[in-house]
């Protein structure tokens, strides 16, 4: 087992505002573009998952930046047609290295991989690739943390656009999101249909908004804790441990 040196350390983007630790039982990886940025982990999603596993095994790293494409993380990506734009994985290296400055060389027991993202893929037009490139994304973080035992979680792009019409691949990414999410043992997806409406971190009312209400940032990390709390227990009974 492993121990914290401190009992809790939440990792946010930048990396330089990260203090390193020794790892944890349970690794908590949440990344992405605007929606994950405006989620606290410590309103929600980081309490519910110290109560189950106990606040000295959990180990949360948040790494998120609003605005970007996949193609900031996936360093395979490529567009459907032609060679450009090109992918740069800038995004994902600021990601890993918190991650490694956290772990600091020890294995965790569990790696958990919260992902909420696709908002400008949509926007740009790049459904038809979203697939390749979310598992690729998983694929690389795998490869990295060199395990093949990586649980996912993904949250599924909102009703904000459903019918294309300001990001014409929004219903795509959202069914995507969902296919890719079900096809894979250790992943699963979690609604976020219902978190777009009502006041704002402003207080601004809003309804069906590209971002989410102040109870709906609330409302999803205790979406991503269960889910990703379930994954891990679902795992464990599956290999015995």
């Amino acid at each position: 087992m492993f121990r914290l040196m401190i009992p809790l350390i939440a990792v946010l983007f930048p990396v330089l505002d990260c203090e390193p630790v020794s790892a944890g039982r349970h690794l908590f990886i949440l990344s992405g573009q605007s929606n994950m940025a405006g989620l606290d982990p410590q309103v929600s999603f980081l309490p519910a998952v110290q109560k189950e596993f106990g606040r000295e095994n959990v180990v949360v790293v948040k790494s998120a930046v609003g605005g970007q494409p996949i193609r900031r993380w996936y360093k395979g990506w490529k567009p459907a047609v032609g060679d450009s734009p090109k992918a740069d994985g800038q995004l994902y290296d600021r990601m890993i290295q918190s991650v490694r400055s956290v772990l600091q060389g020890a294995r965790p027991d569990t790696v958990t991989f919260v992902w909420m993202q696709g908002e400008r893929d949509a926007k740009e037009q790049h459904g038809a690739v979203y697939a390749d490139s979310l598992r690729g994304l998983v694929r690389q973080l795998c490869t990295d943390l060199e395990r093949e035992d990586v649980n996912c979680v993904i949250g599924r792009l909102s009703d904000f656009d459903p019918e294309g019409a300001k990001y014409p691949d929004w219903a795509m990414i959202r069914k995507v999101q969902v296919e890719v999410a079900e096809s894979m043992p250790r992943w699963t997806w979690v609604d976020t249909d219902d978190l777009n409406d009502g006041l704002n971190k402003r207080g601004v009312r809003i309804m069906n908004d590209l971002h989410y209400s102040e109870a709906g940032y609330r409302t999803l990390g205790s979406r991503f804790a269960e889910q990703a709390i379930r994954l891990i227990h679902e795992s464990a009974a599956k290999t015995g441990s």
